[in-house]
């Protein structure tokens, strides 16, 4: 395969050194951009055309660069970072699998003036246990206003271990159309997730003895144990302007410059967003003796859970004049939710079950205030207040403070924020059934307060982030992957620093964060988590084509002090509390070369490459999750292309 993988490597530079000299191609408009989280306001959102550690290739790190996994990359996993984990309550059934997902409130958004094309492929091990990923990107303007694009992903891995293939299919299909008074955007999401369970391996002390594939695991062939999530989403945002600016148009017969009037602008909106989620667990050895109880079958399992989810909101914006240096706006709003949830509940009379279903409602009012003044200070302030419903007495309040700053090398910039939140949790932590596990709860609403700044220095590659929270009645899994509530407070601190360091052309590039909990107990976190990449960059000429070819040759590491991870479920797809086994202190080393000539980026890298070379205490400690080792060492090679034309 390397053979292989060198000579494909060869021709996509050859190709692209000789095409150099043609490519005359003007710079168009690519935008790309994201609503806020209560879709009332465009952020910019970068596309990721960049060369630079461009072997970082798992899209999930791009979310959150710390994640505990499973293994092979589309496994369940969570983040390491505890103000990155996934806790809306709306979303308890795919957080194990947010990042790699399309929904809602990651919809983004383009307008190009020439069509984007974008094609990803990485693969990596050899054809038996091998782990691929794909993703083609296109998009287009049907003319200055209306715009369409898709993009796909397929995220597939036969696993290096028995029985852990993960087949990951995620799509979205969106579009937009943006005039002055009038906006609509839509996206709609398809999620297809498959996971094969092995339940880890049966002995860690067997690692290193035999080929990974003849290790025993605790969930085998017999149990064909697997877990299926599939949802489908759709976001459709409607909006309508009235007031606001004038425009006079310039002419220069009469001496009139262009202009713009002041006043005040409002916006109508309907936001409808679906969501259905379904998730399966299935297993055809129930009495393996994984599990200590059966409640339903004792020769099959088919658990089946299912989430559908309705929210319309119609709201008012108003806004002054984008020129004025003083600038105010605000808005509020009315959202009601109709939720139902069903699942397979165990009878107890006989060895059966029966389909249940609960439908809830809610209803909530939303409102925003946000004040510009000039274009380096802002803040804003949003909240949400549920009246009546399963939510009742459930609000947020979040708060920030922008500031930016010119500085001798660029634009720098400060925020402070806030939060305060007090909400009811998910549904499926009060009531659960199931073959494996039942569970019927009474949950108290979680309170939390949050603060935090950020430093960014763009110019400087420096970003600092400091985060805060206290938690009454934190709610998560115990030690016997159940439902668990902490009346006590809690507190969390975490700092988050990056900085790029550069010498002639030797790069440095950590990421290090810090992290406490006041209880250990029931929030266990590493110390220390840190990724940096150490690498010499060359710019390589070719002066009869006048070509370039940009590399990139360094290592990377990885690292955490030692905690206590959470543990991983099957049956309920949840990660839980376990205090038996350590995980950390265990480097993680890969070492790469990334190309790049003209839009095409290429990269190959040797993944774990200090396996089985840290001696006899360390050998068998590359897990992140307990009786989950990750990969061993592994030949890797990906290929992106970009057109713009």
């Amino acid at each position: 395969m390397i053979r292989q993988i060198s000579i494909l490597l060869f021709l996509t530079l050859s190709t692209g050194l000789f095409a150099q000299k043609q490519d005359t191609t003007k710079h168009r408009s690519v935008r790309q951009i994201k609503l806020s989280s209560d879709y009332t306001e465009e952020i910019k959102n970068p596309i990721d055309t960049v060369f630079s550690l461009f072997h970082r290739f798992r899209f999930a790190d791009k979310y959150s660069p710390f994640n505990a996994m499973l293994g092979n990359y589309g496994l369940p996993f969570y983040q390491i970072n505890f103000f990155d984990r996934i806790t809306d309550p709306d979303q308890f059934l795919y957080s194990s699998y947010y990042p790699l997902m399309y929904v809602p409130d990651k919809a983004v958004f383009m307008n190009t003036q020439v069509p984007y094309t974008e094609l990803i492929w990485t693969v990596g091990g050899q054809k038996e246990t091998s782990e691929q990923t794909f993703r083609v990107r296109h998009s287009q303007n049907v003319n200055r206003y209306f715009n369409f694009g898709l993009i796909y992903d397929i995220a597939y891995s036969l696993g290096q271990y028995s029985y852990q293939r993960a087949e990951d299919k995620t799509a979205t299909l969106y579009t937009s159309y943006t005039r002055e008074k009038y906006k609509l955007y839509f996206s709609a999401g398809i999620n297809n997730i498959i996971n094969l369970e092995n339940g880890g391996i049966s002995d860690i002390s067997d690692l290193g003895s035999a080929d990974t594939r003849d290790l025993p695991v605790k969930l085998g062939g017999v149990d064909n144990a697997t877990s299926t999530l599939k949802n489908w989403n759709i976001l459709l945002i409607q909006k309508y302007k009235v007031g606001g600016n004038k425009v006079v148009k310039p002419d220069s017969a009469k001496g009139i410059a262009g202009s713009k009037g002041g006043g005040i602008s409002g916006t109508f909106s309907h936001i409808l967003m679906i969501d259905r989620t379904r998730r399966s667990y299935t297993d055809d050895y129930p009495e393996s003796g994984f599990y200590d109880s059966l409640y339903v079958s004792s020769t099959s399992t088919f658990d089946t859970l299912t989430s559908n989810v309705l929210k319309n909101t119609v709201r008012f914006d108003f806004e002054t004049s984008e020129t004025r240096k003083f600038r105010l706006g605000g808005g509020f709003g009315f959202r009601n939710e109709i939720i139902k949830y069903g699942q397979l509940v165990p009878t107890h009379s006989t060895p059966d079950s029966v389909f249940t279903s609960w439908r809830r409602g809610n209803n909530a009012v939303v409102g925003r205030l946000f004040n510009s003044i000039g274009e380096k200070f802002r803040w804003t302030a949003t909240g949400e207040l549920y009246l009546t419903g399963y939510r009742a007495g459930d609000f947020s309040l979040n708060g920030a403070i922008t500031k930016a700053f010119d500085l001798k090398k660029g634009r720098g910039f400060m925020e402070i924020t806030g939060g305060m939140m007090n909400r009811q949790p998910s549904f499926w932590y009060e009531q659960w059934g199931g073959n494996n596990f039942e569970w019927h709860k009474d949950m108290k609403k979680e309170f939390r307060i949050d603060v935090g700044s950020v430093l960014s220095y763009p110019a400087r590659k420096l970003n600092l982030k400091f985060n805060y929270a206290v938690i009454k009645n934190y709610t998560d899994f115990d030690s016997t992957a159940m439902p668990s509530q902490y009346s006590g407070g809690l507190s969390v601190a975490s700092l988050l620093f990056s900085k790029g360091m550069k010498a002639w052309k030797f790069h440095l590039d950590p990421e290090i964060l810090i992290q406490k909990s006041s209880n250990s107990n029931i929030l266990d976190l590493p110390l220390a988590t840190a990724r940096a990449a150490a690498y010499f960059e060359h710019m390589l000429r070719f002066r009869k084509t006048n070509g370039k070819l940009n590399t990139q040759i360094g290592i990377d590491v990885t690292y955490n002090t030692p905690y206590h991870p959470y543990a991983y479920m099957p049956a309920t797809g949840r990660f839980y509390r376990q205090y038996d086994m350590e995980a950390g202190n265990y480097p993680f080393v890969n070492v790469f070369i990334n190309f790049k000539l003209q839009r095409t980026r290429v990269f190959v890298m040797f993944d774990h490459l200090n396996y089985g070379m840290m001696g006899q205490s360390l050998d068998k400690k590359y897990f992140m999750v307990p009786d989950y080792p990750m990969n061993i060492r592994m030949f890797r090679f990906g290929l992106a292309w970009t057109f713009y034309n």
